[in-house]
């Protein structure tokens, strides 16, 4: 597959805007900067960031195994899936592919950039990919396809074989959306980045490493892709507080993973507990940090749970998920309160 097809000619020919920090190489010891009209009184953040996220990418390329050049930092994974809709997709032209019930910004985030969106409904029974529909309804103008793996808002992952069987046979760009990894034991597909040039993986620190807060996604996929990226993102998508947020965070590495292992175990006990609630017809299995129930009416025991100071998501309108709640697993003191008001009503 040669990836510069896929791409849109503006987009190939564009060249890039340059930053004063992105024309300057070299160590910043015992300069004087004159170059980007910044306020010259230091206050911690009077300077322009580092547009190209240098140090924090350090740290990521070691956590994940993955070469810097082989990643691009975004503000929230959102702007990362716009930015690749954006490359790869022509407005008014071209189309990309979901799986529903799937994260919904897919599709908000084609709509903004005009780009069509063709749905393929996951199998009712498991929520796994229809591979055949699938590469049934892509045509010559199919430039990404969106897996959710763990997906949102069932909470399962993908077969490996499947998502194997769609890089090698869809004839554009796949990409595996693994926010929700650090939960599943299943292996990442970063670690295949490189068997297959039109692969690309988006991760978060918004989940496992619980810093929602600061909005930022990381995207992995191979040097030209990425290259073509830095072409089109903002110069300073990244601002100085999340980066520096970001490497104390990602430090804490013992911390993260004691999270992780204590939101798997509460996971464990909420879906046993979950199984004993009469009004609850099912709970679904989970490699992510929720679980997905069908209830009697998710209308009226989603108001009910609100009544009691307890917020959840009500997903009874996306397809195949009539009347399905979703539930974040929280601490155990959280979930204890969710069990007793789930056993109360």
């Amino acid at each position: 597959m040669n990836i510069q097809d896929l791409i849109r000619p503006t987009i190939k020919a564009l060249k890039p805007y340059a930053s004063a920090r992105d024309e300057f190489k070299g160590s910043k010891d015992n300069l004087t900067f004159l170059d980007a009209n910044e306020n010259p009184y230091d206050n911690g953040v009077n300077r322009y960031p580092d547009p190209q996220q240098g140090e924090l990418k350090v740290l990521i390329s070691k956590i994940k195994n993955v070469p810097s050049e082989n990643i691009l930092l975004g503000n929230g994974s959102d702007e990362v899936l716009d930015l690749l809709i954006r490359m790869f997709c022509e407005p008014n032209k071209d189309n990309l592919l979901i799986l529903p019930p799937t994260y919904g910004m897919y599709e908000v985030l084609a709509n903004v950039n005009a780009v069509e969106v063709l749905k393929i409904n996951l199998s009712s029974e498991s929520f796994q990919p229809q591979t055949t529909a699938i590469l049934e309804a892509a045509n010559v103008n199919s430039k990404i396809l969106f897996l959710c793996s763990p997906n949102n808002p069932t909470g399962n992952s993908f077969e490996a074989f499947t998502i194997e069987f769609l890089l090698k046979n869809f004839k554009g760009i796949v990409v595996v959306d693994e926010a929700y990894i650090d939960f599943s034991e299943d292996e990442s597909w970063l670690s295949r980045l490189n068997e297959f040039p039109n692969l690309v993986v988006t991760q978060t620190l918004s989940k496992a490493y619980g810093m929602a807060g600061i909005r930022l996604g990381m995207c992995f996929a191979s040097t030209e892709i990425i290259a073509t990226l830095n072409k089109i993102k903002p110069p300073y998508n990244i601002n100085e507080l999340t980066q520096r947020k970001a490497i104390e965070g990602l430090e804490k590495k013992a911390l993260v993973n004691y999270q992780i292992t204590c939101i798997i175990e509460e996971r464990d006990t909420l879906f046993k507990a979950l199984e004993d609630v009469d009004f609850i017809e099912k709970v679904y299995p989970s490699d992510a940090n929720f679980v997905m129930v069908k209830v009697d009416d998710a209308n009226k025991r989603y108001q009910q749970l609100i009544e009691n100071g307890i917020v959840i998501r009500n997903r009874t309108t996306q397809p195949l998920c009539e009347n399905c709640l979703r539930l974040t697993i929280g601490t155990k003191e959280e979930n204890l309160k969710l069990i007793e008001n789930f056993k109360k009503l």
